[in-house]
């Protein structure tokens, strides 16, 4: 949750999709975050045993401590998880653009109080659908002698009035011109209705064949219709025909179909949406089962490909073995989009005696990464080997190979996929937090104030400081950052909103030449100043008549 919270200023307003599959609350899972707002950081730490009385950390703690099995037997069983939900699913929500959509893998046990509780949350008119995904074949779980097969996955908007999931492109292949109609390709269609309406005789004038619609159909066009279209030729007559066939072909024509996606299935049966697929797709990356109940990458690329657009942004808050970027990753090569993803995930302990922990990842953190960079490495290799047309998809003659001093002579480049990622680690801020002193004698004030004479947290970094005062200031984790000479440069994506952190030193010179580069703001830490007021107050009025923003910590 903290980390949603970071991203709130940089993000907010700007994911199109979120997808989650949290633990779903089966009475063994350990997933509990026991969140208590109105205590400190230490304060959480004891309470969830992190930390003993005496704030020395537990040799099972860090996270591993917040991670506590809610038992059916708890009183508190729904409401345990339901507290761990709602605010996380309120920080979702402020994430979401205004036309974005969130999915959420959940089943039998928490499915209903789920959809009472993303009603409160998106508002019961936003709901979109329950997608039913088949999990499986065959079950032995059950006592009783019902084969539980399948999941769900519970979609909402924003807001439902700007948001639309496309299904998979509609198959135009049988749409062709045999007669160069000046209307385009067209396919025969029925052209009758079940219902009431005409059943007037049209005569083929070719061979004096007379149709009616078969009992209980009628004609879906009036007689007034029929006749300007077969002046248009949109119905054309037969000169020839058998004694079974009907006198006249009714031409469907492709332009006038106003979308060309299919409509969205809410069941989610195909064999590559099952669990045993998600399983064979770790063990191909990792010659073994390394993460209990994985989703398949199909999956993922049929919710991300319905409700994004080539350019769009993606988050997973409870991202796992990391399957969403690896569907993201594998979409953008198959149709050359520039989707880009957040994933987060808690550095949750392996199983001690598991392949994972055996195979050398302590954390599920740690085999998400792993994951990404496999499956990374993995599409590159396929799209190099893939034969390729001019935008670099798959389709074309040549095939283009990549050596490690540039291209083969002869061969075509070829755009290779995106598959590089940051990570990031949820940490202490690098800047001391303000609290009231324990001594509030004047004494006590002014020991507390000598301690922010330098706000900078002693482990602090530059890049670390950086990456903290961009999200502050509503960078994203993926906008340039230049460091150059003692300056570290920010902008956008758009390049508007270029600006200057100072973090390390600052002169009159240094500041010359920040203003020489127009940018929009310049941001420094007061030590960088070194307690000379006249030096700070002349960078300030330097900006204020160069027109740029001056900001101080």
């Amino acid at each position: 949750m903290e980390a949603l919270k970071i991203l709130q200023k940089a993000y907010a307003g700007s994911v199109k999709m979120i997808y989650i599959d949290p633990p779903y609350n089966t009475g063994s899972d350990s997933f509990i975050y026991p969140d208590k707002f109105s205590e400190t950081r230490e304060e959480y730490a004891k309470r969830v045993g992190d930390k003993d009385d005496l704030g020395y950390l537990k040799r099972d703690g860090v996270f591993q401590g917040a991670l506590r099995k809610n038992s059916r037997d708890n009183g508190h069983y729904h409401s345990n998880w339901l507290n761990m939900m709602l605010p996380r699913l309120h920080l979702a929500k402020t994430l979401l653009r205004e036309d974005g959509v969130i999915f959420i893998s959940i089943d039998d046990n928490e499915q209903a109080q789920l959809k009472l509780l993303c009603d409160e949350v998106f508002g019961a008119e936003n709901f979109l659908a329950e997608f039913i995904r088949k999990t499986k074949s065959v079950t032995n779980v059950e006592k009783t002698g019902i084969n539980i097969q399948h999941e769900y996955l519970i979609c909402y908007a924003k807001n439902k009035e700007l948001s639309y999931l496309k299904g998979e492109e509609k198959d135009f292949s049988q749409y062709q011109n045999p007669d160069n109609d000046p209307n385009g390709e067209w396919i025969s269609d029925n052209p009758t209705a079940p219902r009431d309406g005409d059943r007037y005789p049209i005569v083929n004038p070719f061979t004096g064949r007379e149709d009616v619609p078969p009992k209980g159909r009628a004609w879906f066009f009036s007689k007034e219709n029929f006749e300007l279209w077969v002046k248009s030729g949109k119905i054309k007559f037969k000169e020839q025909h058998s004694d079974r066939e009907r006198g006249f072909i009714l031409k469907r024509y492709k332009n006038e179909i106003k979308n060309s996606d299919a409509m969205l299935d809410s069941l989610f049966i195909d064999n590559s949406y099952l669990n045993q697929a998600a399983t064979k797709e770790q063990v191909k990356l990792f010659e073994d089962k390394m993460f209990d109940s994985p989703k398949s990458v199909a999956l993922l690329q049929k919710i991300v490909s319905c409700s994004t657009g080539n350019n769009d942004l993606i988050l997973d808050f409870f991202s796992g073995s990391g399957t969403t970027a690896h569907a993201v990753m594998q979409l953008n090569a198959e149709d050359g989009g520039k989707r880009r993803y957040i994933c987060v995930q808690l550095p949750e302990e392996t199983e001690e005696k598991s392949e994972a922990r055996k195979a050398g990842f302590a954390t599920i953190a740690e085999i998400a990464k792993e994951r990404i960079r496999r499956a990374g490495a993995q599409i590159r290799r396929v799209h190099l080997d893939a034969p390729q047309n001019g935008n670099g998809n798959n389709g074309g003659a040549t095939s283009c190979t990549l050596l490690d001093t540039g291209f083969k002579d002869g061969a075509t480049s070829c755009t290779l996929p995106d598959t590089g990622f940051k990570v990031f680690k949820l940490a202490e801020s690098n800047f001391k937090q303000w609290r009231s002193p324990v001594n509030r004698s004047s004494d006590g004030l002014e020991a507390q104030l000598e301690i922010f004479r330098d706000v900078v947290e002693a482990h602090a970094t530059v890049e670390n400081m950086a990456y903290e005062l961009a999200l502050r200031l509503g960078f994203q984790l993926t906008d340039p950052m230049i460091f150059s000479d003692g300056v570290v440069w920010l902008d956008n994506a758009a390049g508007s909103r270029k600006t200057a952190l100072l973090l390390e030193t600052v002169s009159d010179e240094l500041l010359r030449d920040v203003l020489a580069q127009q940018p929009q703001k310049v941001f420094a830490l007061d030590k960088v100043f070194g307690g000379d007021d006249a030096l700070k107050t002349n960078a300030a009025l330097q900006c204020q008549d160069a027109g740029v923003a001056f900001e101080t910590l």
